[in-house]
């Protein structure tokens, strides 16, 4: 492990983040906010470290994949620290494990957050808090690898671990081609969202802001009441879309731009939209049976805002789901694990993973009536071996065995059994509103910091996918030098593992 390379990267990072800190500064100037100082005192500091970082020292050859986890890793955490600071600088909160939380959840796009009156902060904040969860959104590292060549580091180590999930073909074979296009991709789509929001009659400010959150599967919002304070059934359907098109593998959405609808011929999209489909005729009948329904249209207009909401983690709300009992609230669970598909900005389990586990059950199954038959699994058209199946089982497992470390330890810390379960769940899946005292028209400020930070690490591990946080503490990861060096094509050099 080369030290310097990873404080070099770092800096690099730290330098394209003042400048987001500096566009907020502008538009917090725009509204002639006194707060505009602090944001441009949070690009400066930013800016300046990472300037000294990035001077004080360079890069001698690409990076190996155990350091391209440790920058991915540790770019997160600076990135979340960094952002944290307008949070102080403004007075909008004073302890820092809030500030904190605040800003990895926007970083991670969780959409958890610890403000209770939202609509009374700055604008330059409200912009802030967007901002973060559409830079987390295609991943603030995934955005430096579009420029990480220019400047001699290889990028496919770190894209590699930014998104070590079974994604599918690449769009290009340049791995920095592949990153400019999904965020030309992402941007446009953000664009045509504020643009149908505009038409619907909302601010600009607001249609932007509601944009960011939505494409990222954040779910910040800068009103009180979230998407749930415009009764406005076009603005509803609006975010429904485009939730569900940020909850799908981008890929398939740049194949789109090149008319290439492959859509109905990807196995886990069509796993996918069946299940959000499922969930949303579960929820419509629970909801309807609850007696708290207000009209066929509306009933199954919240339903399907759910199910869409929690399927691809973004969080937004326009109905306390709480309301409509017991078996609405396991259901919601249950699409909290799920997530959208790999490849998108959702976060959770991912669809391929749930889709490969059933089938690979189902399969089991089989061999179990035919022990002498020859009964190979397959998604699609692809056969799944058994080193694939037993990577993802390794991340289901993991994944459990985080949600469940989280809540007891949430629980230790004196939270009740429905809010640690809503909270740890909530938190590693990145979905933002959970169960209990966190639920969709709560927050986590009432939390105390021990609680706040638990709930950071989970936030990261889910947004990274488990692995790439938890390599940190494995001492492998820390050696100073690698047993030998492999060439591959397009990879540069590869460390042993």
């Amino acid at each position: 492990m080369r030290f310097a390379h990873l404080v070099h990267v770092i800096g690099i990072t730290l330098m394209a983040l003042s400048v987001a800190l500096a566009f907020t500064g502008v538009v917090s100037l725009a509204y002639r906010e006194p707060e505009t100082l602090a944001f441009l005192g949070s690009a400066v500091i930013a800016f300046g470290v990472g300037f000294v970082a990035y001077r004080r020292t360079r890069l001698e050859r690409d990076l190996t994949i155990r350091e391209g986890y440790a920058v991915v890793a540790l770019s997160w955490i600076t990135v979340g620290v960094a952002g944290a600071i307008p949070y102080l600088f403004t007075g909008v909160l004073t302890l820092p494990s809030a500030a904190l939380f605040e800003s990895v959840s926007g970083f991670t796009t969780t959409g958890a957050t610890v403000f209770s009156a939202i609509e009374e902060l700055p604008r330059g904040i409200l912009f802030w808090r967007s901002v973060t969860q559409w830079l987390g959104g295609m991943g603030i590292v995934l955005l430096g690898i579009a420029i990480l060549p220019f400047l001699g580091v290889g990028g496919m180590q770190l894209y590699r671990a930014e998104v070590p999930g079974p994604t599918k073909e690449r769009l290009t074979p340049r791995i920095r081609q592949t990153a400019t296009t999904l965020w030309y991709v992402y941007a446009g789509l953000t664009a045509l969202q504020v643009l149908l929001y505009l038409l619907g009659g909302m601010s600009l400010f607001e249609a932007v802001n509601h944009a960011f959150t939505t494409l990222s599967t954040g779910g910040f919002s800068p009103r009180n009441g979230s998407i749930a304070d415009y009764d406005s059934a076009y603005i509803h359907y609006v975010t429904i879309v485009f939730m569900y098109l940020a909850g799908i593998n981008f890929t398939l959405h740049y194949q789109a731009t090149r008319r290439r609808l492959r859509y109905g011929q990807d196995a886990e999209w069509r796993f996918y939209t069946v299940a959000v489909l499922v969930a949303t005729a579960a929820l419509f009948v629970i909801a309807l049976g609850s007696g708290v329904g207000v009209g066929i249209e509306r009933t199954f207009r919240e339903a399907l805002f759910q199910a869409t909401s929690i399927a691809t983690t973004t969080g937004f709300v326009t109905f306390d789901y709480e309301l409509w009992g017991a078996a609405a609230q396991f259901l919601i669970l249950l699409l909290m694990f799920m997530g959208g598909m790999a490849g998108s900005t959702a976060g959770g389990m991912k669809a391929m993973r749930v889709r490969l586990l059933l089938r690979h059950g189902l399969t089991e199954l089989k061999r179990s009536l035919h022990p002498r038959a020859v009964i190979v699994a397959r998604i699609g058209t692809s056969t799944i071996g058994d080193r694939t199946f037993l990577r993802v089982l390794a991340f289901a497992l993991g994944f459990m065995w985080l949600f469940a470390v989280g809540t007891f330890v949430l629980t230790l810390l004196g939270q009740d059994l429905v809010t640690a379960i809503g909270a740890s769940a909530a938190s590693i899946g990145n979905i933002g509103p959970g169960l209990g005292a966190v639920g969709a028209v709560d927050n986590y400020g009432w939390m105390g910091p021990p609680a706040h930070l638990v709930l950071v690490f989970l936030m990261l591990a889910g947004r990274l996918e488990l692995f790439t946080i938890l390599l940190l503490f494995h001492p492998d990861l820390w050696r100073r030098h690698e047993r030998a060096h492999t060439r591959r094509p397009g990879l540069g050099r590869v460390g042993a593992r």
